[in-house]
């Protein structure tokens, strides 16, 4: 088996207009990236730059126009039925109560009610939200959502979880209990995960690994930087630590020129 639980070799994605087919903008461009199995990595890069194109193709909801995609060595054809997607507004059906819309997936992949309810109240436990299995989404908080979203993902016990700015519309003191929470739980199972985020300080707490991408169009990694952190980590303590204070500096310097480029292409859209 490989090493590496999801590869991107040479990617690149273009896409065409709609009003003019010969009009085309490549958000991704010959992009090389590697995640470990049991590895976290974070990619960061200005607003706009193809971070979540990237995480769309991982996750086999978009083919690239160039390159290849592999998951524990083998090609990706059609979804990737390894990785767990969390979205950067939660996928809870608002029909469903939470444990409803936890044991769904169990249920879409045929596993009996009864044995996918259990599942589904085991990961609400361990998310917090053991006695709120009745409640529907309008009647939980936000952070609440978004641990309903996580037992979504993890109760199908995913080898790669994909996540996609999934903390960024949470209050501060939210966000960092949910980030806790999830280093928490991957220390348990240690799977593959690729986490988008804009919030540097965010992907350098959490990660083993911070890939910085370039403005777009046509992102590219720009720098790839090992976060020698020791684990287990609290999110809020460990940013007052003088190393993360290194790493931040060091990653802001390679970001920074990025943002700013990003920053001029947004103004000129807008104008």
């Amino acid at each position: 088996m490989s090493d590496f639980a999801l590869e991107f070799l040479n990617v690149s994605c273009t896409f065409r207009s709609r009003d003019n087919a010969a009009q085309r903008y490549t958000a991704v461009a010959d992009t090389t990236l590697r995640i470990r199995a049991g590895e976290f990595v974070s990619v960061v890069g200005p607003t706009g730059c193809g971070k979540s194109t990237l995480l769309n193709i991982g996750a086999g909801l978009m083919e690239p126009s160039a390159g290849t995609v592999k998951v524990f060595g083998q090609p990706l054809q059609g979804i990737n039925a390894r990785a767990g997607y969390m979205f950067q507004t939660e996928a809870l059906m608002p029909w469903r109560s939470a444990l409803d819309n936890v044991m769904a997936g169990l249920q879409y992949r045929g596993v009996a009610d009864g044995q996918a309810r259990q599942q589904a109240q085991s990961w609400l436990e361990r998310v917090g939200l053991g006695g709120f299995g009745d409640r529907y989404p309008h009647q939980l908080s936000g952070g609440m959502r978004k641990r309903a979203a996580l037992a979504q993902v993890l109760v199908l016990d995913p080898d790669i979880i994909l996540m996609d700015e999934p903390f960024s519309a949470l209050d501060i003191q939210t966000r960092q209990l949910m980030e806790n929470e999830v280093l928490e739980l991957w220390a348990a199972k240690k799977k593959a995960v690729l986490f988008i985020t804009h919030d540097l300080d965010e992907a350098i707490a959490m990660s083993d690994r911070v890939v910085v991408l370039s403005a777009g169009p046509g992102t590219h990694p720009m720098g790839e930087f090992e976060i020698d952190l020791p684990r287990p980590r609290n999110v809020a303590e460990v940013r007052t630590e003088p190393r993360f204070v290194e790493l931040h500096r060091q990653i802001w310097d390679v970001l920074r020129d990025e943002v700013l480029k990003g920053y001029a292409q947004q103004l000129k859209k807008v104008a």
